[in-house]
């Protein structure tokens, strides 16, 4: 998995970097300018983009005048840069990288700005390149420096952040001053993703993401805890379990879904494909009878436990020979709902996950999370998130609930957006980074619903389960993106498309008797 670091874990990383591999600061300054020039080479023609770059005090700014240098080597056809030295003090790599840029290119336009700032012409065709501030800034931004954002912000040229977007902090943004903070079309990540690259919020200012190495360290110094994580493609893989190869459908579990009042039959035909399709042996409906017709229509393969009302969940389900409980998909929040839904969590001695309307009755009944039993599964939105808390309703506030509500109840909190977060009883979180904008569809959440509860039902980790699930669930909305192209992607076609996913992580083997 790769670290998300705070800015102090992402210093000392630097540091043993530097010390293990026997480098200077320069040396690694130089590696984090190549990167990005590599992704402007990439991005833009360089024989005919003009460059500005704007380049601040500390080793943020030392990156961008290193890149000034190599694209001016590499021929640009206009590079200028601004050394903002308001406070008359530079970093000490910073000093280094200005001296190297005035003694190895005297024909590029260099300006060091130490109070009067005379803005130069940009436009479309102008590439900015935002080298301000980085990791250190600890408070918002003002004076002449977010004028000079606000004048990035609206010269409508192209802007390449260097790390982080000029004014953004690298983790808590909820008092900062947005219209101080640079609007990227592009942020060159260096080395790791820091926090704040993967809340929502900061989407809008950090615009497109590239990640690129600069070879740091493999193992992150000792007394620095990292609670953040990115789950990769490898660890993943190795969490899919081979199926038995002559086991029935007693051996994948028997799975028991709660799901769909009259009216939202839907919710539960799909969380109920998704279980089916995520292998589970069997998947039990219990759903009121008005939805007889449809889910034995649109899921043949479901059995179907019939509540004793016509309309809504009031009869909570003995639970011996199942191996796995889900709740929520359309089910309504109706009192007698309700009352049923707490009876029912009260007394489950199976692996569970609510979402939906399981969570919006806790939201509505905060106490009752505390009959909540540990090891539980909630899969809130953002929406769901704020209603089930007590929190602001910006992502980072939100994450923090979330973590805080794992951890204080030992639940397994999936908090689901662009990256969606899986948050563990002891306090770590696990970032997704595949999915797509078309994925924000209804029914969606049905599916990585289903698609949990049949990990759960197979004998999978609750963490695995979680984890697993998120990312079949998104790689399967990335097929069905590239497929039928965002705007059109439903969440039957995430079904659909499950088994491209499960493919991708484990190849199907044809032959049950291998030639050699």
């Amino acid at each position: 998995m790769m670290h998300i670091l705070n800015a102090r874990q992402m210093r000392a990383l630097e540091a043993a970097t530097m010390q293990e591999q026997q480098i200077s600061p320069t040396e690694l300054m130089e590696r984090a300018a190549k990167g990005a020039v590599r992704f402007i080479a990439k991005q833009y023609d360089i024989a005919k983009s003009s460059f500005v770059v704007f380049a601040g005090p500390g080793n943020n700014g030392g990156d961008g005048l290193a890149v000034a240098r190599l694209l001016h080597r590499m021929g640009a056809q206009r590079v200028e840069a601004y050394l903002f030295n308001t406070q008359g003090s530079l970093s000490e790599e910073c000093r280094h990288q200005a001296e190297r840029l005035q003694g190895e290119c005297p024909e590029l336009r260099f300006t060091e700005v130490c109070q009067q700032f005379e803005a130069p012409p940009l436009g479309s065709r102008t590439v900015i390149v935002d080298a301000l501030f980085g990791i250190g800034l600890s408070k918002p931004l003002g004076g002449g420096f977010a004028a000079l954002i606000q004048f990035i912000n609206a010269s409508g040229a192209q802007v390449v952040s260097l790390d982080l977007p000029s004014g953004l902090m690298c983790e808590d943004n909820t008092c900062n001053s947005p219209s101080a903070i640079v609007r990227a079309t592009h942020t060159v990540v260096m080395g790791l993703p820091k926090l704040v690259h993967l809340l929502p919020d900061a989407g809008v200012y950090v615009g497109q993401m590239h990640l690129v190495s600069i070879g740091l360290a493999e193992v992150v110094p000792d007394g620095e805890e990292v609670k953040f994580h990115l789950s990769e493609e490898a660890e993943l893989k190795a969490m899919l379990k081979p199926r038995l190869p002559y086991g029935h459908k007693g051996n994948f579990g028997t799975a028991l879904l709660v799901a769909g009042k009259y009216g939202m039959a839907g919710a539960a035909v799909l969380a109920a494909k998704a279980c089916l399709r995520g292998g589970a042996g069997k998947v039990v409906i219990h759903t009121p009878a008005s939805n007889n017709d449809i889910l034995q229509t649109c899921v043949p393969e479901a059995v179907l436990d019939i509540d004793a009302d016509t309309h809504i969940f009031t009869t909570p389900v003995p639970l011996q020979g199942y191996s796995a409980l889900g709740m929520g998909p359309g089910m309504g929040t109706d009192k007698r709902t309700a009352l049923a839904f707490i009876e029912q969590i009260s007394h489950v001695h199976i692996p569970l996950v609510l979402d939906a309307d399981a969570i919006n009755i806790l939201g509505l009944h905060k106490g009752w999370i505390q009959q909540v039993p540990a090891g539980t599964i909630l899969t809130p939105h953002a929406g769901e998130m704020k209603r089930l808390g007590i929190c602001a309703a910006d992502s980072y506030s939100l994450l923090l609930e979330a973590i805080n509500m794992a951890t204080s109840h030992h639940f397994y909190i999936v908090l689901k957006g662009h990256f969606t977060a899986v948050c563990t009883p002891e306090g770590h979180v696990y970032f997704n980074e595949l999915g797509n904008s078309g994925m924000a569809t209804a029914g969606s959440g049905d599916v990585l619903t289903g698609l949990i509860l049949s990990l759960l039902a197979q004998g999978y980790s609750t963490e695995e389960a979680c984890r697993l699930g998120v990312y079949l669930h998104a790689l399967a909305g990335d097929y069905a993106a590239e497929e039928l192209g965002e705007h059109c992607v439903t969440a039957s076609d995430i079904i659909a498309h499950l088994p491209k996913a499960f493919a991708h992580l484990e190849p199907v083997r044809l032959a049950k008797i291998e030639r050699v």
